[in-house]
């Protein structure tokens, strides 16, 4: 009897902690972060400002809770887009362009992403140890992709020395190229209008040619 009511009340807890978080993003989303307010987060999530502060400290602690999330959401992205796939090759070119739809289809968490940095700078240890380990898990998938292709033959023995390096390349090869789609392709000058589509699907066909067998 203990231990059930014990876990209907962590079951609570983590229900509570994710309505926050859902809340959080939707407010973020519409008012964006700097313009919202604690009192805007609980009101969102119907619970009191004390409450809120029971869970989160600040409004920093609920954007790395979202970050985290993110993170998570891109792995399983990556994990989805190796099933199906017959060799190396073919899933490291699939977690290349589950990378591009998640840009597309969660720009809030590839945001939340590529500032992840600046985000976790005053998390906590459990926050910190969570986040290293989810990003780890997301360049395991493409460090046993790579693998995958240098056992099966259909990636380049000469070239990929080091498969953490490739896939650290990989991925910073492309992200760099979306940013120069979401930045620089929609403002004015030689490149506006340029179709972005056509430019991820060149980077995705170069970075694989510089890398298969």
């Amino acid at each position: 009897m203990a231990n059930e009511l014990k876990s209907r009340r962590e079951q609570e807890k983590q229900a509570r902690y994710d309505a926050i978080l859902d809340a959080a993003e939707r407010v973020f989303s519409e008012k964006g972060y700097e313009r919202t307010s604690m009192d805007d987060i609980a009101r969102t999530a119907n619970l009191s400002r004390a409450l809120l502060y029971v869970y989160f400290k600040d409004k920093s602690a609920i954007q790395r809770g979202i970050v985290l999330r993110a993170g998570e959401s891109l792995r399983r992205c990556f994990a989805l887009a190796c099933q199906g796939t017959d060799n190396g090759l073919q899933q490291i070119s699939a977690i290349g362009r589950a990378y591009y739809r998640f840009y597309l289809e969660e720009p809030d968490y590839f945001a939340a992403l590529t500032n992840a940095a600046t985000a976790m700078q005053d998390a906590d240890e459990f926050q910190a140890e969570q986040m290293a380990g989810c990003d780890n898990k997301t360049m395991e998938l493409m460090v046993q992709a790579l693998q995958t292709g240098l056992g099966d033959g259909t990636l380049s023995k000469a070239r990929i020395h080091d498969p953490l390096e490739t896939a650290l390349y990989l991925r910073g090869a492309l992200h760099g190229v979306i940013m120069l789609c979401q930045q620089e392709l929609a403002e004015p000058g030689p490149l506006a209008g340029y179709p972005s589509e056509r430019l991820i699907q060149h980077t995705l066909a170069m970075l694989m040619s510089s890398i298969a067998a």
